[in-house]
């Protein structure tokens, strides 16, 4: 079992940044991707962002694409997503999310989930 808490939402006016964290804790977190999901109100669940275990290769939806950066510190078992150029349709519950093997940008393929941070970005 791995465990992924969040943190590092909050309120932000558009055009400004914020750091989320995801810190892991349970089962050994080698080899296991790990994405960023968001969940706007009235939305279905997307993906945002993804990294291998490796750190390499990050993956990332059009819509954030040069505005936002995955990263992990696997000595100290953290990911973060690091949201530059915030706008308001960035506004949703964050989720970090977990799977062994491959990185993938299928909300499906993952089987660890956090329980969500809120973002919300005003105009």
């Amino acid at each position: 079992q791995v465990q992924l808490v969040e943190s590092g939402g909050g309120l932000v006016q558009a055009g400004g940044s914020l750091r989320l964290s995801c810190a892991a804790s349970g089962r050994t977190f080698g080899r296991v991707a790990m994405g960023w999901f968001r969940q706007a109100p009235g939305k279905e669940r997307e993906f945002v962002a993804a990294v291998s275990w490796s750190g390499s290769s990050p993956y990332y939806a059009n819509s954030v694409k040069g505005r936002f950066t995955i990263s992990r510190d696997n000595a100290n078992n953290t990911r973060y997503l690091q949201m530059n150029s915030l706008k308001p349709e960035d506004t949703a519950v964050y989720y970090c999310a977990a799977k062994w093997g491959g990185v993938t940008t299928a909300l499906g393929d993952y089987d660890y989930w956090g329980q969500g941070t809120q973002v919300t970005v005003s105009s």
